[in-house]
């Protein structure tokens, strides 16, 4: 499965030690066979896939320094900071355990663009990769310090002496996933108490490692039994979290980005940056602000690409995706809870108060089988529906007054999505419902042509 933010697959099954050593080459010959950061997740089949990527970056001519097990937002910043060629992060982020993935990144530690991909894949496909002979091969350098400058570069954008005296009790959920000693050193300095769960860095996922409502139910009790200020859960590879309030009510990942926009936006005025399918939310913080939002096609890179085009002052996904260009140019689990710490401790309200002043809105999200060939003509029959605003750039968004709707092609399966948002969940499902009908017959047209 190949997407804008790399490739991943089953272990055991499409995943092979040969297909992870071929893209090692092709990446390594991308990089011009230059110097390459690689870390990668807990799951049991990393050291499997770090080797095979090990053996096709080597032969590539590759500088290789491994940064050993960490988040994503973590490996990415030491792209940056050891002033490498490129990195490839090992980890299927929120998928299940048995699923690992290639993230690759460039040299200033964002992902690849399309573009980037592009070249990649057709290295990879043309089978031209560099091989370089025995007296142009090196050894693998090891460097430990991805969690130290991590924690480093996120205490500068809060108060630490603030936050050692207000002691919050923070539940954490880290999936024993590649985040979990990260979180708790970081609550340990900022003089937190916290309360772990599954903070184990061994690989088990004890659920679903994404930070959805129906995953996350542990900490819910954990924050009432034992009166925690706030908890928050992140996923596999910290670069995702979801918040729950002081009542032990999930928050939502929603909520993540809009919550540290709003924040920020007390610190800074300027623009705001996310993808086309995240809640209407944003746009009353931003508003609230009198400051702009800016929106791009799904995906993570195409966020950060208009963040430092906009000179944004915060930006991210609605899937629990919080950008701080202050730390760095990608989603990160750790920055978006230290701005919510923060934030409490400013306003001194509850978690629970800060959610219930944004307003509410309610999403739909469903999809509808299509096969490549039809995506095109149903995508421009779409096109021609009426509706306030008309988006194009990354499938069809309809904005109303009351509502959106945005259908767009999958990056990874055969299918359109057809996600919705209004101000009732009646009335997104219904308008969600509307638009999976008008796809449908848009597909079967298609088909029956």
């Amino acid at each position: 499965m190949i997407g804008i933010s790399g490739v991943r697959g089953v272990v055991g099954d499409n995943l092979t030690p040969e297909l992870l050593v071929n893209l090692g080459q092709a990446f390594g010959t991308w990089t011009d066979s230059g110097k390459v950061v690689v870390g990668r997740d807990t799951r049991a089949s990393g050291d499997m896939v770090k080797h095979a990527v090990f053996s096709g970056l080597l032969s590539a001519g590759c500088r290789i320094v491994d940064v050993g097990v960490c988040g994503t937002p973590s490996a990415a910043m030491m792209v940056k900071r050891l002033g490498a060629d490129g990195g490839i992060v090992i980890s299927a982020s929120h998928n299940t355990i048995e699923w690992n993935a290639l993230k690759f990144f460039r040299s200033d530690g964002v992902y690849m663009t399309q573009e980037q991909g592009r070249q990649l894949l057709d290295i990879y496909y043309g089978g031209d990769s560099i091989k370089v002979g025995h007296d142009k091969l090196h050894a693998v350098e090891t460097d430990d310090g991805a969690l130290e400058n991590h924690i480093d570069t996120v205490m500068e954008i809060v108060d630490v002496p603030a936050l050692k005296k207000r002691k919050f009790r923070v539940a954490v959920d880290c999936c024993n996933g590649a985040g979990s000693e990260l979180a708790l050193e970081f609550l340990r300095r900022t003089g937190c108490v916290a309360l772990p769960i599954a903070c184990e860095m061994n690989g088990h996922f004890p659920r679903n490692p994404e930070p959805t409502r129906g995953h996350v139910t542990e900490i819910l009790d954990v924050v009432k039994k034992k009166g925690a200020d706030l908890g928050f859960a992140q996923d596999a590879d910290a670069d995702r979290v979801a918040f729950i309030s002081e009542l032990g009510e999930y928050i939502g990942e929603e909520y993540s980005l809009c919550l540290a926009a709003r924040y920020r936006l007390t610190q800074s005025k300027g623009p705001v940056v996310t993808n086309l399918s995240t809640t209407r939310m944003i746009d009353d913080v931003a508003k609230e602000a009198g400051v702009e939002v800016f929106r791009t096609p799904v995906g993570e890179v195409n966020v950060a690409e208009m963040m430092i085009e906009k000179k944004a002052v915060v930006g991210g996904e609605g899937n629990g995706g919080v950008i701080d260009p202050r730390v760095h140019y990608g989603r990160d689990a750790l920055t978006g809870a230290a701005l919510i710490l923060q934030y409490i401790l400013e306003t001194g309200k509850p978690l629970s108060q800060l959610a219930s002043e944004i307003p509410t809105y309610h999403m739909s999200k469903q999809k509808v089988e299509c096969s490549k060939r039809s995506v095109a003509p149903v995508l421009k029959c779409l096109a021609q529906e009426k509706a306030e605003r008309v988006d194009t750039q990354d499938g069809v968004k309809l904005d109303f007054a009351d509502g959106w709707v945005h259908i767009r092609p999958s990056n990874t399966e055969p299918i359109v999505r057809v996600y919705s948002e209004a101000r009732t969940a009646e009335e997104a499902d219904a308008l969600a419902n509307k638009y999976r009908v008008v796809v449908e017959k848009l597909v079967k047209n298609s088909n029956a042509g």
